[in-house]
């Protein structure tokens, strides 16, 4: 998600959002052959015992009949559909880019299976896909946790993700860079004949990449895991993910573990006496970015027994605040967290980079604590890639932070104090 995060500090001049807060139903198209091996038929005489979902293999003998997909996903916190028929599902994505007024629909076919007639215009995608590329890190996560890296074929840049399996393809050449944005190279997309492409979108056409790769008939979908603000909301997108590879039932089994234990550890912080203040971000070009009180950061605060100090705004996006005005209200504050800097280790990078910080009580007490402890060797953060696919994790880390003896053995993972 870094270089979405990049387009995401352009789109707050441009719009006034921000991602920490941060078109039309295409044109039909059909998935090219991949790039990979083909799926392995499946012989007709299994079919008629089927109790798992293909995750590897076509059909070769169609029953009409027969549920291709006794494994199935319930979405409770997301903001996307999936209807079921006997060979082939309906998936909606409501909110494809904050503040969107369209949804975006695709079918996804069993392959083997005939392609439906009552969806003419909708883009098809044959299942199980067999070969990915992923335009946002926060897509990486997500394959390795279901065991699907060495079907990612491309990426929009290599230089960000830290995920160390798809780091070891990118070494091997079997991934391969291909951009992102109205710049994206087609020409590299068309070489991979990727049988899916995970995309993103801000709802401007002049950064977004999947309209150019809709004109040329590429099978790309757009994934609005960065709208939601409820994080469970953002992590249950692993389901949307297995959706196109016949995952669903390992996406349901982990999604269910991950929610059991993030809601143990907030019902464990809601019983504190005492909630801490806190605020967040810092100066962006000049500007002091405040997460609105509904944004996913927030709520993240709020369920590690946090008071955070602009929680009266009502608002997802982010908010312009002068440095005197935050000043007035946070220099007391107990804590700082997530400046929004990934290059801040140490007080002396802070003070460099604005000598006014040193007015911030938490600064003074020890109390600044980045989100950075895990960077690649070009400030790729995974606080922004594995993060909203462990939100659990996020919330101890916080929760460690703000009343350590809730959690004594608990190590911080993506948090660093500032020293």
């Amino acid at each position: 998600m870094q270089n979405f995060r990049a387009v995401c500090r352009l789109s707050i001049l441009l719009i006034g959002w921000l991602w920490m807060a941060a078109c039309a139903i295409p044109a039909p198209s059909t998935a090219p052959a991949s790039a990979v091996e083909a799926p392995t038929p499946i012989a007709s005489s299994s079919i008629d015992a089927l109790t798992a979902n293909l995750t590897d293999g076509c059909v070769d003998v169609y029953d009409p009949t027969v549920d291709y997909f006794p494994e199935k996903v319930s979405v409770e916190y997301a903001n996307f559909e999936v209807q079921y028929f006997n060979n082939y599902k309906l998936v909606t994505v409501n909110d494809p880019w904050l503040g969107a007024d369209q949804s975006y629909q695709y079918l996804l076919v069993q392959c083997g299976t005939p392609v439906p007639e009552d969806h003419p215009d909708l883009p098809v995608i044959e299942i199980p896909v067999d070969s990915v590329i992923a335009l946002s890190t926060t897509y990486l996560p997500q394959l390795e946790n279901l065991g699907l890296v060495d079907r990612l074929v491309g990426i929009d840049s290599t230089l960000w993700t830290t995920t160390e399996s798809v780091r070891e393809r990118i070494a091997a050449g079997d991934v391969v860079e291909v951009g992102s944005g109205s710049t994206v190279n087609v020409e590299a997309v068309l070489d991979l004949e990727p049988g899916l492409i995970m995309a993103y979108s801000i709802g401007m056409r002049e950064y977004d990449t999947h309209p150019v790769l809709e004109e040329v008939g590429m099978p790309v979908v757009l994934n609005g895991d960065f709208v939601e603000q409820d994080p469970l909301g953002r992590t249950e997108w692993i389901k949307f993910m297995a959706i196109f590879f016949n995952q669903e039932r390992e996406a349901q089994s982990q999604f269910a573990q991950i929610v059991e234990e993030y809601n143990e550890v907030a019902a464990l912080a809601a019983s504190v006496d005492a909630r801490p203040t806190v605020f967040v971000s810092s100066i962006y070009n000049g500007t002091w970015w405040m997460a609105g009180s509904d944004s996913y950061m927030v709520r993240l605060l709020a369920d590690a027994g946090a008071d955070y100090l602009w929680a009266d705004t009502g608002t997802v996006g982010s908010e312009p605040v002068a440095f005197e005005t935050v000043l007035d209200r946070a220099f007391d504050a107990d804590y700082w967290i997530n400046p929004d800097n990934s290059f801040w280790f140490t007080v002396e990078d802070v003070l460099a980079s604005d000598e006014r910080y040193a007015e911030f009580a938490a600064l003074q007490a020890g109390n600044l604590y980045n989100n950075n402890a895990i960077v690649n060797e070009n400030g790729g953060n995974a606080f922004y890639e594995s993060g909203a696919a462990n939100p659990h994790i996020i919330l101890k880390d916080l929760v460690k932070i703000f009343h350590p003896d809730l959690l004594p053995e608990h190590e911080l993972v993506y948090y660093r104090q500032v020293e």
